[in-house]
C-alpha cells in the first residue's frame, strides 16, 4: 500500500457561518494531497496533461465525523491500496491538530487519452513507481 501525508491550514475563506470548513473545499483539499502524493512519486498532473493523458473524476464520496475549524491545521493522509489500471482509487483520511479523524473519502478518477477521448491504461512510470510500494 502506498501512503502518503499533505499539511494544510483552513483559510478563513474556506468556513461558513458556523464557522466549520464548508464542506465543498474538502474536495479541493483532498487534490491538492493527490497531486503532491504523485509529485512525491515523480509524476506530474501538468507533464501527464502534455503527453495526452487526463484524470477526470469518475467518484467521489465523503463521510464527515467532526468539523474543522479556521486556522487549524489538517494532515491529509491518503492511501491507494491497489494497482491502477484504466481508473485509479485515492482512499483520504482528513485529522485535525489533535489527531482526531474528522472526515474519509474515495476519489476515483480514470486515465483518459485526451486525442481518442477514451480511458487508457496507467502510465507505466505510475505502475512502476506503486509496484515498489508492494502494489
Amino acid at each position: 500500500m502506498f501512503s502518503h501525508q499533505t499539511k494544510i491550514r483552513v483559510r478563513y475563506a474556506e468556513t461558513d457561518k458556523m464557522g466549520y470548513v464548508y464542506y465543498g473545499n474538502y474536495a479541493t483539499y483532498f487534490e491538492v494531497a493527490r497531486v503532491e502524493a504523485l509529485r512525491s512519486l515523480g509524476i506530474n498532473y501538468k507533464e501527464m496533461e502534455d503527453k495526452g493523458v487526463m484524470l477526470p473524476v469518475l467518484s467521489y464520496s465523503t463521510k464527515f465525523f467532526k468539523p474543522a475549524y479556521y486556522d487549524e491545521e489538517l494532515t491529509i493522509k491518503l492511501f491507494i491500496k491497489e494497482l491502477p489500471q484504466a481508473r485509479i482509487h485515492f482512499y483520504f483520511e482528513t485529522y485535525n491538530e489533535s489527531e482526531v479523524k474528522i472526515n474519509q473519502a474515495e476519489v476515483v478518477l480514470v486515465f483518459v487519452d485526451m486525442e481518442k477521448n477514451k480511458p487508457c491504461s496507467a502510465p507505466q512510470q505510475l505502475i512502476t513507481q506503486l509496484k515498489s510500494y508492494g502494489l
